[in-house]
C-alpha cells in the first residue's frame, strides 16, 4: 500500500519514504516455509486413507492457520506502516484496519537520537527517536533502516526549514534599514 500523495501540501515534497526494516519479514517468511514443510512431510510421510487422511486435512488447517495469523497479518502490518520525511514535517502513519497517523512538523522538533544495537548494526537498522514539542514529547520509530543516514538526513531537513523560515542577519539589517528610511531616520 503506497502512501497516499493527497496529505501533502501543496508545496511539500516527500525527501525520504521508509518503511520499518525487511528484518520484520524474516518470521513470516521462516513460518510460511515451515508450513509448507510440514504438509510436504505429511503428504510423504503419512498413509492415504483413514487416520493419515483426517492428520494430513489437521496438519494442513494447522499450517494454513499458522500462515495467515504468523505469516500474512505481520507483513500486512509492516506494509502499513510508514515513516514519512518531508521538507515540512515527519508523518508517522501505521494500522491495518483504523489508521493512526501523527505529524511532526519540523519546526517542533526539538532533538532526535538513534540507538543500534549489535543485530541492528549487522543488520543496518535502529531506532529513531524524535523529541518535539508539544504534548506527546517523543516519538519512536523502531526498526529504521539505515539509521544513521536518516537521522542525518533528519538533522539536514531541520536545518534548512530553519534557515528558510528565519531571517540572517543580512536580511534583518535590511528590514530594519527600510523601515528606518520610512520613518526618515
Amino acid at each position: 500500500m503506497a502512501f497516499p500523495e493527497d496529505v501533502l501540501t501543496e508545496d511539500e515534497h516527500v525527501v525520504l519514504h521508509l518503511r520499518p526494516h525487511w528484518k520484520a519479514l524474516i518470521r513470516p517468511v521462516a513460518v510460511l516455509v515451515l508450513a509448507i514443510a510440514a504438509v510436504v512431510v505429511g503428504l510423504v510421510f503419512l498413509p492415504s486413507g483413514g487416520g493419515g487422511s483426517i492428520t494430513l486435512a489437521v496438519i494442513g488447517g494447522l499450517a494454513v492457520l499458522a500462515v495467515l495469523v504468523l505469516g500474512v497479518w505481520p507483513y500486512v502490518v509492516w506494509r502499513t506502516t510508514h515513516y514519512l520525511f518531508t521538507n515540512e514535517r515527519v508523518v508517522l502513519q501505521h494500522g491495518v484496519f483504523s489508521r493512526e497517523r501523527r505529524d511532526i512538523p519540523l519546526s517542533r522538533v526539538n532533538d532526535h537520537s538513534m540507538n543500534q544495537q549489535f543485530v541492528g548494526r549487522l543488520l543496518g537498522y535502529g531506532t529513531l527517536t524524535i523529541e518535539s514539542a508539544g504534548e506527546r514529547g517523543q516519538s519512536v520509530l523502531p526498526d529504521v533502516p539505515k539509521v544513521d543516514r536518516v537521522q542525518t538526513k533528519l538533522y539536514e531537513l531541520v536545518e534548512a526549514f530553519h534557515d528558510k523560515h528565519s531571517l540572517g542577519d543580512g536580511e534583518l539589517r535590511e528590514i530594519l534599514a527600510e523601515r528606518d528610511n520610512k520613518s526618515g531616520l
